[in-house]
């Protein structure tokens, strides 16, 4: 084992992305997802999405926002493992769910999807804004942008954006690179600056601006350039993790299959790059990639084989973890070379690397 001396009384924790240590290598997709609609037309008009998830083994359940009999828990028990709202128009959910229902469900470890558009009510803002992130405020507001918008036929108001700025993250968005532009038409949002789980997956340009497409432009936009994001994700402490976005139309089935070629471009691409981006960041939402889980953790006084909590000035010890990737059908060695461990009082003072044995053993350097 590797040996270290700790300088104070230190409890400890070991900083790793996305790690969990209650995700299940027996059924990983046996999920069930509550799928809330304001409009029931939805369930067929973005079918793709929703078969995508199926495939995966998603049991999906569909419900109108009104229905009087909704509800995320039972008897003190939750009843889904994630929720998708896909009704940007909500005003008011039927049940027991409430915007405090919601991000109690985040708060207990579920993952969440938001998408909403132009028409987003008051409630889905402020369950946005509870997850991290702001649209704009102009409830006319739509991303506009005259330089990097989708050529089509009619020449249009620049508000459906093809958009290729993606985070450069093949943990979230896969390692295939996605050719495509993809297709967004909706809703911009900034990022909370206090809150810095949230990250942006898909940004627009530095030509984009967010206004009323209607009216000319009175006062300076709110939201400009790559401040908007598009698509954004939070990986929360608990490991919940959330998806927003202000296009439900980018998940729709006509979005899924449009050619697409971006405005000063001469690259006409058959098919828009939405199916391969939201069902690879589907599957960093829903756990199947990005998850690791930490096991045989062991850390004791060099000389002894008891653990402790807490290590007082000039204690030598040993520490050594071995840590696991899930990979879609079975748990993997993980290898990398940021993995770290920190000892903290009230605040972390102690933070070591750790190196590996090129299989699953990590001690620190």
């Amino acid at each position: 084992m590797g040996k270290f001396w700790v300088i104070f009384v230190a409890s400890i924790s070991i900083l790793l992305p996305f790690l969990c240590n209650s995700f299940s290598p027996e059924t990983p997709t046996d999920r069930r997802v509550l799928v809330l609609l304001d409009d029931l037309a939805v369930k067929s008009s973005h079918s793709s999405y929703f078969n995508s998830l199926k495939l995966r083994g998603f049991d999906l359940d569909f419900k109108l926002t009104d229905d009087p009999k909704i509800a995320l828990q039972r008897y003190g028990q939750y009843l889904y493992d994630a929720l998708i709202l896909f009704c940007p128009s909500v005003e008011r959910f039927g049940g027991s769910v409430d915007v405090a229902a919601i991000i109690n469900f985040v708060d207990s470890g579920h993952d969440l999807i938001i998408a909403a558009d132009v028409n987003a009510s008051d409630l889905i803002r402020e369950i946005a804004t509870e997850c991290g992130v702001d649209f704009d405020e102009d409830p006319s507001a739509m991303v506009i942008d005259h330089t990097g918008y989708a050529v089509s036929e009619t020449e249009g108001d620049h508000t459906l954006i093809a958009s290729d700025d993606f985070i450069k993250s093949d943990v979230i968005i896969g390692s295939k690179k996605i050719e495509a532009p993809v297709l967004f038409q909706g809703i911009g949002h900034s990022l909370n600056p206090v809150n810095s789980l949230v990250l942006k997956v898909l940004s627009a340009s530095p030509s984009a601006y967010s206004a009323n497409p209607l009216s000319k432009l009175s006062t300076p936009p709110s939201l400009t350039g790559s401040a908007i994001s598009l698509v954004s994700v939070v990986q929360a402490r608990n490991n919940a993790r959330i998806l927003i976005t202000g296009s439900l139309s980018m998940f729709s089935n006509r979005f899924f299959r449009s050619g697409v070629q971006k405005s000063g471009s001469s690259t006409k691409y058959e098919k828009s790059g939405n199916e391969q981006f939201l069902t690879e960041l589907s599957k960093w939402i829903f756990h199947e990639r990005g998850h690791l889980k930490a096991v045989n953790v062991k850390h004791h006084k060099v000389g002894e084989t008891d653990e402790s909590a807490l290590y007082r000035i000039n204690d030598e010890l040993e520490y050594s973890v071995e840590i696991y990737e899930w990979s879609g059908t079975s748990w993997e060695p993980y290898v990398t070379d940021d993995v770290q461990v920190q000892f903290y009082m009230m605040s972390p003072y102690v933070l070591k690397t750790l190196s590996n044995d090129k299989k699953v053993l990590y001690l620190p350097l």
